[in-house]
């Protein structure tokens, strides 16, 4: 069964070593979203990247970088990316960014009478 209709995608833009309350603010986040029922997320951990201080983060150097970029994508309905927006913004810094953008979404389900079950 295929499902479609509008979206936001939320991007929310930080470094591998921010911390939150001594985690990670990556899983931190996550962590949030999940607890608000959004529909899912996922954490891409860039090669390369500078952001507002101008300095590069890159598995490049001969030392490798404790600090590389890391950007959370999650997409929903626009009611609940803004809820979500405003859970996360105590935890949302300086330096950090947050971009959201209109998405057409086609989602993929299982319809009731398919016989067979995808496993990951």
């Amino acid at each position: 069964m295929k499902v479609e209709g509008k979206g936001k995608l939320l991007k929310i833009f930080i470094g591998e070593s921010d911390q939150w309350h001594g985690e990670p603010l990556y899983h931190a986040i996550i962590k949030k979203i999940k607890e608000n029922g959004l529909a899912g997320a996922t954490i891409i951990r860039g090669i390369e990247g500078f952001g507002a201080n101008s300095r590069i983060h890159s598995t490049r150097v001969l030392r490798l970088s404790e600090d590389l970029p890391i950007v959370i994508e999650v997409i929903d309905k626009e009611e609940r990316i803004n809820a979500i927006i405003k859970v996360l913004d105590d935890m949302i810094t300086e330096g950090l960014m947050i971009v959201i953008q209109d998405v057409e979404i086609i989602k993929y389900a299982k319809s009731k009478d398919t016989k067979y079950t995808v496993k990951a």
